[in-house]
């Protein structure tokens, strides 16, 4: 991959770390267990093992290369837009925790849940504003 590495890149792959964080806790917290779990374990260390050797050689070319100024200004507004709603959904997920008295792993799956939705939310968000010229 010779390609110039561009910010909307790197904001996209932060999607996968997201499912990665998913996938991780879902390892943790699972009360059941299944032979073909240990291979789904495998495939996602190695997926991890991988993914994360090539993004940092990317985030390597990205550093040297000129930076796009407007494109960071929009990161930025996504970011703090983000930030808002994962605010808001922790109040709502502790909350719901005091209320119905929900147990600690399904709270774990609606922060993990909403950490993935909140950077597919980003991201969109991050490349309507990108592709405006916002």
């Amino acid at each position: 991959m010779r390609s110039k590495v561009t910010l909307k890149e790197l904001t996209g792959t932060k999607i996968i770390y997201a499912v990665l964080l998913v996938c991780y806790y879902w390892m943790w917290a699972r009360r059941d267990w299944h032979d073909y779990y240990e291979t789904i374990q495998n495939a996602v260390v190695v997926f991890t093992v991988l993914f994360l050797a090539i993004q940092a050689d990317r985030i390597r070319k990205y550093s040297k290369e000129e930076k796009d100024e407007l494109a960071i200004q929009n990161l930025r507004r996504a970011d703090a837009v983000g930030y808002k709603v994962m605010v808001l959904a922790a109040i709502v997920i502790a909350f719901g925790c005091v209320v119905t008295f929900l147990d600690g792993i399904m709270a774990g799956y609606a922060l993990v849940g909403t950490v993935l939705a909140v950077c597919v939310m980003r991201f969109i968000i991050f490349c309507v504003m990108d592709s405006k010229g916002i």
